[in-house]
């Protein structure tokens, strides 16, 4: 086991990478916590989630936004110089051609800072998530 010299948080594996602070615990508190010249994107990312998804439940997993309903959804998360939008790798084939030009990796979507966001697409990709949820 190996203890994380600052937040105290026992591990498997020594170095585990993790977030060592609070859980945020809102999306609301997520997006305040973050860079102030990032924050209306993620204001936009979250209105366009919530409107092509009304009844699913916004809510915190992992400390990221993530919005589910029987099972996750979708989510997002901000690094350095990406979004990384969490969706069913299943998604990520389904929308290949829309993606074309956008980083993508086994249900990640890496939306880079500064760039235009596709909010009509992440839109389509959260109702398309949505709709699988519900199947299974």
């Amino acid at each position: 086991m190996w203890t994380c010299p600052n937040c105290g948080r026992e591990f498997k594996r020594t170095n585990q990478s993790h977030y060592c602070g609070n859980a945020p615990a809102s999306v609301d508190e997520y997006i305040s916590q973050q860079v102030k010249d990032i924050q209306p994107i993620l204001v936009s990312l979250k209105n366009t989630i919530n409107e092509a998804i009304p009844d699913a439940e916004e809510t915190i997993a992992w400390s990221t936004p993530t919005w589910k309903k029987k099972g996750n959804i979708i989510r997002f998360a901000v690094s350095k110089n990406h979004i990384g939008v969490y969706v069913w790798e299943d998604a990520v084939s389904f929308f290949e051609e829309r993606l074309r030009g956008i980083e993508t990796d086994n249900g990640v979507i890496r939306l880079k800072i500064g760039e235009e966001m596709p909010l009509s697409l992440i839109a389509d990709i959260a109702t398309w998530c949505f709709a699988m949820d519900q199947r299974s």
